[in-house]
């Protein structure tokens, strides 16, 4: 059952001890609401995923209370500091190199070395963010795919059941999803939203570039070949073949398992970590093998980062 808690100091201690407790509660933002959970923590991530039905691993928002918190995790440029300054709190993203050691888990970032964070602005967003003092990835509190939620009752309408707690803060003021923005090595316009581009170009003193303006690959997951080890991967396998690592799933044993059980859920946590566990033990020569994952669920989004990273490199 998904508890409907209040705006108030008590619905907000709640909603924190549930973040704490590895669970997921949808908070509002001035933008829509957010379905979060701890960016530390994998199965809280991995749980996002299966809460939203969402397709693939696509990187999550990390929200922050404020400016201090985001150079703990992230790189800040000149650029993005200027944004910074101008637009948090507010509907502003900004992608940035992530520190290493910043201790996100690499769900969020879909193995990327940057991370998308925002400073929201609403208040119950704010105190809850501070309530939990930790990173919180948020992408919306709805299924994959359909109209974003900025009331709580168009949050119980998709997810009741599937998450335990939504924080109540009434309509969300802008309704829209934030503005996002990479900022290194040039600054570039992922996905227009609620902060607009005249605004950002004022601040910067410069033009945007777009998406697909820019030279490169700008929005997570356009190679074919991506999230690849140094190992070459075979998928669909059953047994290891000489000289191979073989991470198994459900009855198909390996040295390594993304889940003994058949855990969807367990195995979308442990992908990332057991593909740079499995290219260790694979050494430079090595190679990896990787069971058959159901293609349904998170199978999906495990199935594609797979094929990813088996797909042949130029």
């Amino acid at each position: 059952m998904t508890l409907l808690l209040p705006p108030d100091d008590a619905g907000i201690a709640r909603a924190a001890e549930l973040l704490a407790g590895g669970e997921l509660v949808a908070f509002p933002t001035e933008t829509v609401y957010g379905l979060g959970g701890d960016a530390r923590s994998d199965l809280a991530v991995a749980g996002i995923f299966a809460a939203k039905g969402r397709p693939s691993f696509n990187p999550l928002i990390v929200h922050l209370p404020d400016l201090a918190a985001a150079e703990r995790i992230a790189q800040v440029g000149d650029r993005a500091r200027r944004l910074a300054m101008a637009f948090w709190p507010g509907p502003l993203t900004l992608v940035l190199p992530l520190r290493e050691g910043a201790g996100i888990s690499p769900l969020v970032t879909a193995g990327l070395p940057t991370v998308a964070i925002r400073v929201p602005a609403h208040p119950l967003a704010q105190r809850l963010l501070r309530a939990f003092g930790g990173p919180v990835a948020a992408p919306s509190a709805n299924p994959s795919g359909r109209v974003s939620p900025s009331r709580a009752d168009h949050v119980l309408e998709g997810l009741s059941g599937r998450i335990a707690a939504v924080l109540d803060g009434g309509p969300c003021a802008v309704g829209l999803e934030s503005t996002i923005v990479q900022t290194d090595p040039a600054a570039v316009l992922l996905r227009p939203g609620g902060v607009p581009v005249e605004a950002l170009e004022t601040a910067l003193g410069a033009p945007l570039a777009t998406a697909g303006t820019a030279g490169r690959p700008t929005s997570p997951g356009q190679l074919a070949s991506h999230y690849a080890p140094r190992a070459c991967l075979r998928l669909d396998a059953t047994e290891a073949r000489p000289g191979e690592v073989l991470v198994g799933f459900g009855p198909v044993r390996g040295r390594l398992s993304l889940s003994e059980s058949g855990d969807l859920t367990e195995a979308a946590a442990r992908l990332f970590h057991l593909m740079r566990e499995a290219d260790r033990l694979a050494g430079p020569d090595g190679r990896i093998a990787f069971a058959p994952v159901p293609d349904s669920g998170l199978g999906r989004a495990i199935n594609d980062r797979l094929r990813r990273a088996a797909a042949p490199r130029g």
